[in-house]
């Protein structure tokens, strides 16, 4: 026992009856396969209509909080409870997740400067940060049933979604549209289905597609290929357009590499080519039917007319010009930049998270989440087989096209959530890539 702790300090901590990987009781479990549900499903629409005013600037800043993040923080404590000993669970889990646990420390650093500082983006340090950290180190313990549930939802809930999209697409009605404060922006008739946003869908769609493509191995070739066909088409309906030239690129890239390496091998699945030469044969009929009947009309007027979304990343650059070097390393002044921000035209948003990051926290700030960013990705990169490169690949594409992850959102949650339950290795897999001391 002495030499075990002497190898793995966390165990000194964590006692002699537990260990930091085994499998969670009944109720963290269902907690965790819970929170992931909520997170899919609850969007600021539907929370809007039981008066929890989630994406609006007013009301009460408990609200301003996903439900998911609250009873993530639930299950978290009940885990560290139920483990024996709290603060040994915590040094257990910080051992297996470091990176995670130090995404969550920055978060939390950075939460109580914003709130020091009065500058907005509160409760973005939690859902977008400290949530995704949180769920990452709960995630550590390794409980198959727990990812084969989690899987499940995932897979009900996306294609709930999807059809969900093509429904409001084809009525033209939204069933719970985005609102800002209570006000439903009547001009904008994009699908919101169960995400919310448009755009939200619309990168959270892409994320699916691109691990539907390379991950997802427990899912049949026949059933992944008709959840793609499902999930494209609900692109069309969330009119993204990074989201869609994104999945188009890399989802063509990865086929052709697969193609090419199946010809290399000389193994070539006569009834899977078949498949795909019938399908082939099939899709440009399928767009010629459905250009016909205008389903892409809505899906190229976003090209023709870009709402003045390509101006905005333009002007972003130009605020640069009105502070000194030490404003943008320390955070220029709120009402100057809100100022700008109208005089630009970008009432609407900054849409790159590092620009609005830089102006709204200031550069070291954004250097230290940066840092703890790249290395939480990493982490939850080695935790997936190779296939995770395609749609990592996408996340990051897609991230700066957007503020993203320089605003409140759940994206990033529901990315790692995609990755570790999508792309989870085979078992034999996962205890091979454990260092020997902490097994």
């Amino acid at each position: 026992m002495a030499a075990v702790r002497a190898t793995n300090p966390a165990a000194g901590w964590a006692g002699s009856g537990q260990v930091a990987g085994s499998s969670a009781d009944w109720l963290t479990s269902f907690g965790l396969v819970a929170t992931v549900a909520l997170l899919f499903s609850i969007s600021g629409g539907m929370l809007w209509l039981v008066g929890y005013n989630y994406d609006g600037l007013t009301g009460n800043p408990a609200t301003k909080i996903h439900p998911s993040t609250y009873l993530l923080v639930l299950v978290f404590a009940w885990r560290a409870c139920t483990f024996g000993n709290p603060v040994g669970y915590m040094v257990a889990v910080a051992d297996r997740r470091p990176a995670g646990t130090l995404m969550a420390v920055i978060s939390i650093v950075l939460l109580f400067v914003v709130i020091a500082r009065q500058r907005p983006g509160m409760a973005g340090m939690i859902d977008t940060f400290v949530a995704p950290a949180l769920l990452v180190m709960m995630l550590g313990e390794d409980d198959e049933k727990t990812f084969a549930r989690m899987q499940t939802v995932v897979h009900a809930i996306m294609t709930v979604n999807a059809l969900l999209a093509l429904f409001e697409f084809a009525t033209k009605t939204l069933i719970f549209p985005y609102r800002l404060d209570g006000e439903v922006f009547m001009s904008d008739l994009r699908s919101t289905a169960l995400q919310g946003h448009p755009l939200s869908n619309a990168t959270v769609t892409s994320i699916y597609v691109l691990a539907l493509l390379s991950g997802s191995r427990s899912l049949s070739m026949p059933l992944r290929l008709g959840l793609i066909g499902l999930q494209f088409a609900a692109l069309v309906a969330f009119g993204g357009r990074s989201a869609m030239v994104t999945t188009i690129v890399l989802g063509g890239c990865n086929l052709l590499i697969q193609g090419l390496r199946g010809l290399r091998k000389g193994r070539v699945n006569l009834l899977g080519a078949a498949l795909g030469l019938i399908l082939a044969a099939l899709v440009p009929v399928v767009i010629a039917v459905a250009a016909s009947y205008g389903f892409f009309d809505a899906l190229l007027e976003r090209f023709v007319s870009d709402s003045g979304s390509a101006n905005a990343r333009v002007e972003m650059f130009e605020l640069f010009k009105h502070f000194e070097l030490r404003d943008l390393i320390v955070g220029p002044d709120i009402d100057l930049i809100e100022s700008l921000r109208r005089i630009s035209g970008l009432e609407q948003g900054i849409e790159n998270p590092i620009i609005r990051l830089i102006l709204y926290q200031g550069a070291f700030f954004t250097l230290l989440l940066f840092v703890g960013f790249a290395l939480f990705m990493h982490e939850v990169a080695r935790r997936c087989h190779a296939g995770i490169w395609l749609t990592m690949l996408g996340w990051l594409i897609l991230l700066n096209t957007s503020e993203s992850l320089a605003s409140k959102t759940t994206l990033m949650t529901k990315f790692v959530v995609i990755a570790l339950v999508l792309y989870r290795p085979a078992r034999g897999v996962v205890g091979q890539r454990t260092p020997a001391g902490r097994r």
